[in-house]
């Protein structure tokens, strides 16, 4: 595979994705501190308790950001995923710092992580359909000159 072949923009969104995830665990653990909340309890004051579910609902949806993430990068359009990814990260920000304030600062940022993941899932099937129709049933729908 060469360098013009790598899904870099994929492979950066991702990297910048989970660098995202870890400065998160970090700001929970800083709550941690605050609030004097000893691991492993995640009961306290409901600040922290809003930060803990904040990134804890960023970790519960991670693997279908990136399965859907890498899914549309590769079967349909790697620059529109890539660009989906940043919206995503930026989003994720939006709902943790929502959150930490209050349960219904989150809901804008939770819209959009929503809204993203939405596109990139239909992106993904707009890849793959064609793709498993041709190899598996020899059913051409899009020619490969589009």
């Amino acid at each position: 595979m060469t360098t013009t072949e790598q899904p870099i923009l994929l492979a950066a969104v991702s990297l910048l994705s989970a660098l995202h995830l870890g400065f998160q665990a970090r700001r929970v653990g800083w709550s941690r501190m605050k609030y004097k909340i000893k691991p492993p309890a995640v009961n306290g004051p409901p600040e922290f308790e809003r930060t803990f579910r904040a990134h804890q609902n960023g970790v519960e949806f991670y693997p279908v950001f990136l399965v859907v993430l890498w899914t549309s990068g590769l079967f349909c359009n790697e620059a529109l995923a890539a660009l989906g990814g940043l919206v995503y990260v930026v989003a994720r920000e939006m709902y943790f710092t929502g959150y930490a304030k209050s349960a219904d600062g989150r809901l804008p940022g939770f819209y959009l992580i929503l809204c993203v993941l939405l596109t990139l899932a239909v992106t993904a099937a707009i890849g793959i359909i064609p793709s498993f129709l041709d190899k598996y049933l020899s059913i051409k729908i899009l020619s490969r000159a589009l």
